[in-house]
């Protein structure tokens, strides 16, 4: 196996928490750090905050359960010489459960001497503080509140992240002790009539702590626009709940199965808390232990949610310690980067600026005020659409049977499946986009995978994703290499606007020699995609008209 990358940019995280060690590592070398690839990521099912509980009572984390820490570390540390990790390159960081362990002191100079690692404590805000990074990271921006739900406590805060600058409350983040693993050992030695007591004791809690961390005045007026307040969540349970509600999406199956990006209203946030389905370990991403965690994380968010009424959406994090350890180090500049733009950077063909304009000019502006018709704000953006421009080529090279469906699926498991940080409805988008640039003709497997992605795109957006993937198409074939001449620039001229009946006016103007085939070629196919036939539904469902020229004058 080998490794390109300069590995004085590879970073190995140990990350001891409550419910699992997890070893990572990443490369943060430019101009992808923005999205800490990782190249190589393991998990070792040790609980440190079950194992220092035996019928109840809390005891020193037992040798047994140590040893097997300690082989886990030392096969990792093999793991990072292969991978060639400068030994200053390796960090182990301990959370709540180490921290409160009887015997953590002795559990840490064990570790160092069998690895020669020194172990860092985080303190419980240092722990607050770095896991809100680890949301922030997971999103191009953030306003709202943020929660990271770990085995022995839940953290919270408000958080403000835009353009690299991230703002959470001076106070930090408010601790509770309500984790997964906590929680259900407290649910376990109450009665039906003590579960009501402690959910009113967490709604208090949480009602307090919300008048504590202040939040700022810009964000209630968000709630009051918008029909509520935006949660984040982060943490494995929390994460847990996101995977069955994606299991019970509408639609179904969910085309996605990313957690990191995933959104649901409020009224889906809580399904029937009193009738659970039968066997939650089917469900993909359950394991057995997080399926017995499931009423206890039902009961705290039932907590949650009676202490914050006015919640309009819920967004779901990947993104942990690990991630807000990583995304800390990296430098300003680069944490504010969208996370789409450095996904895409490498893939850029040599006429990126000059392919962008033509590109850019070929999307009729979204009118003011605007209209039923106009495009997604998402879809016209400069990141979604320098994006495209630098995944223009990316599957030239394979065989052109399979093309547009390498492409309908390069944002779930092909060429950004694990990229950080990116929303469900850009990978939905993307696709659709990429997969038409392509021709989109599909098999009918992939047909059905596509009607998916349509349905979480919606008529409107699956439409001009429709029209913006036929035209990156177009400009992929006039310039095959992704290389426009100098001498070329001034011979294309592409402009698009509104016709007075809300259709599009394409006009396509090349004075290269020899490119007449390609350019009728892309006249054609943007005037197809608005035949009725070709709508989004069909001859009855939704699309624009449009009318494509092209004018053999460049001035």
């Amino acid at each position: 196996m080998s490794h390109n990358a300069d590995q004085v940019y590879y970073q190995a995280l140990v990350d001891m928490g409550s419910n699992g060690i997890r070893f990572s590592i990443s490369d943060l070398s430019p101009p992808s750090a923005r999205v800490m690839p990782t190249i190589y990521q393991d998990r070792c099912g040790i609980s440190l905050y079950d194992a220092q509980y035996q019928s109840g009572k809390k005891i020193a984390i037992p040798q047994m359960v140590i040893n097997d820490l300690l082989a886990a570390l030392l096969q990792f540390k093999r793991t990072c010489e292969d991978f060639q990790v400068p030994q200053d390159r390796v960090r182990v960081v301990a959370t709540e459960a180490t921290r409160n362990a009887v015997n953590s002191e002795d559990l840490r100079q064990q570790i160092e001497r069998a690895t020669s690692w020194r172990v860092e404590m985080l303190a419980k805000e240092d722990e607050g503080r770095i896991g809100a990074m680890g949301v922030a990271s997971s999103f191009g921006s953030i306003r709202g509140l943020v929660l990271d739900l770990g085995g022995g406590s839940i953290q919270m805060t408000w958080m403000i992240s835009e353009d690299g600058e991230v703002k959470t409350s001076p106070k930090g983040a408010v601790s509770f002790p309500y984790g997964a693993a906590a929680l259900m050992m407290r649910l376990g030695e109450v009665s039906i009539e003590g579960q009501g007591s402690l959910r009113e004791e967490m709604s208090a809690n949480f009602e307090t702590a919300l008048d504590d961390l202040d939040i700022p005045k810009t964000l209630l007026e968000d709630a009051e626009k918008e029909g509520g307040l935006t949660l984040y969540l982060s943490g494995g349970g929390f994460r847990g709940w996101g995977y069955i509600l994606m299991s019970l999406h509408s639609i179904n199956p969910y085309p996605i199965p990313i957690i990191n990006g995933f959104r649901v209203p409020k009224s889906s946030f809580l399904p029937n808390l009193d009738d659970y389905f039968s066997d939650p370990e089917s469900t993909f991403r359950i394991s057995a232990r997080r399926a017995s965690q499931v009423p206890a994380i039902a009961f705290l968010i039932k907590a949650l949610t009676e202490s914050v009424p006015s919640v309009s959406y819920i967004h779901f994090a990947q993104g942990g310690i690990r991630e807000g350890l990583l995304f800390s180090s990296l430098p300003t500049p680069i944490q504010s980067q969208p996370p789409l733009v450095a996904a895409t950077q490498s893939y850029a063909p040599v006429s990126t600026p000059t392919l962008f304009e033509i590109f850019q000019n070929s999307i009729p502006r979204p009118r003011n005020p605007a209209t039923q018709t106009d495009q997604p704000s998402n879809l016209t953006s400069y990141t979604f659409l320098i994006s495209t421009i630098h995944l223009l080529y990316a599957h030239l090279s394979f065989p052109k049977d399979i093309r547009a469906a390498a492409a309908l699926r390069s944002t779930t498991t092909g060429l950004l499946g694990s990229a950080h940080g990116l929303s469900h409805i850009d990978r939905a988008l993307l696709a659709l986009v990429l997969c038409e640039r392509w021709g989109g003709d599909l098999s009918p497997t992939d047909e059905q995978y596509l009607c998916k992605l349509q349905e979480l795109a919606g008529p409107k957006g699956s439409w001009w994703a429709k029209y913006i993937g036929r035209s990156a198409g177009g400009i992929g074939d006039l310039f095959p290499a992704g290389v426009i001449r100098q001498r070329d620039e001034k011979l294309v001229r592409v402009e698009a606007g509104w016709a007075e009946q809300g259709s599009v006016d394409l006009r396509i103007r090349v004075a290269i020699e020899g490119v007449g085939g390609a350019v009728e070629d892309w006249r054609r196919g943007m005037e197809k995609v608005g035949k009725k036939k070709n709508w989004i539904g069909g001859r009855n469902g939704w699309g624009v008209k449009v009318h494509a020229v092209e004018e053999k004058k460049v001035d």
